[in-house]
């Protein structure tokens, strides 16, 4: 009733569920029923600790694949933003930060619980969709009041909603003459100038992240790191070139190494199980794609 009384006074415009439907390829009535259901599990992080995964059912990612390419797609994020967007990656986020003089990594906790339903409803509110619309796919998006951390929108919508952080936090830099890039919840800024006092620069930072409703990491998630010490951006070496850390390096070598002997000794009668590679097929043609990538990007 309220959403009618809106649309008569011009206060719901916007594209509403009947366009929704039609884009995703629904009948409206199945659409509006839809019930989100997931199932939840752990993993385990790098840095130690567990991380929680929220996984939508197979029908429920259907659905929310139908959504990213329909919906959410041509949308457009930050061009400080890197992490899940077309032609960006990992490398080309490192990339933005080599041969700086100071690079500076922030991170943030709890990124994906940390923006609501709410801000998601907002986002297709201020895109275009009218009020019954931004409801649904708020609710077909989100799970208990936050993005869900294995939804396959939530990535693509974590660069899409957080515009003005990654436009406030752009615009410090330039102050600064810096540079700023965000890789989902890894925040770089680097500089050429070794003058400038940081605290002010950090503490505006964090300002912005706890303005924009985030907890930003401090102690060992805080890195301040110069030239005269190893800079790592994503997990990459950027201090004079993008390039896997030396320790990965000679890892990768000797699982190269390993996978080769592998190869060559397996017909053979005396071939033991402690010769296998410590890497799947799959994991080495991974690593194999992330050297490939910074090959590229070196040669370009």
């Amino acid at each position: 009733m309220l959403d009618w009384l809106l649309t008569i006074i011009g206060l719901n415009r916007g594209a509403g569920t009947a366009e929704l439907a039609r884009r995703l390829d629904l009948p409206e009535k199945s659409l509006r029923e839809f019930a989100p259901e997931y199932r939840e599990f752990t993993v385990p992080k790098r840095s130690g600790g567990k991380r929680q995964i929220t996984a939508p059912t197979p029908e429920l990612k259907l659905l929310q694949r139908r959504i990213l390419r329909r919906v959410l797609a041509k949308l457009h994020a930050h061009s400080a933003v890197t992490g899940f967007e077309s032609r960006e990656s990992f490398v080309t986020n490192a990339a933005r930060h080599c041969g700086k003089q100071i690079v500076i990594h922030f991170d943030i906790k709890d990124f994906f619980p940390s923006i609501d339903s709410q801000r998601v409803y907002g986002y297709f509110r201020y895109v275009g969709w009218n009020r019954a619309a931004s409801r649904l796919l708020a609710k077909l998006v989100t799970w208990q009041n936050s993005l869900p951390q294995g939804a396959p929108t939530s990535p693509r919508l974590s660069n899409l909603v957080n515009y003005r952080l990654d436009a406030r936090i752009a615009g410090l830099a330039r102050r600064y003459h810096a540079t700023y890039s965000r890789y989902a919840d890894d925040i770089t800024v680097s500089l050429d100038d070794e003058s400038f006092d940081l605290r002010p620069l950090i503490g505006s930072v964090f300002s912005i992240l706890r303005h924009e409703g985030y907890d930003p990491h401090r102690g060992r998630k805080l890195s301040v790191r110069r030239q005269h010490h190893q800079q790592r951006v994503t997990g990459l070496v950027v201090n004079k070139r993008v390039n896997l850390p030396r320790k990965t390096r000679r890892w990768l070598r000797a699982a190269e190494h390993r996978a080769a002997a592998n190869e060559r000794s397996i017909t053979s009668p005396d071939w033991q199980p402690s010769k296998r590679c410590t890497l799947t097929p799959e994991q080495l043609a991974g690593w194999r794609g992330v050297v490939a990538m910074i090959d590229r990007l070196q040669k370009s």
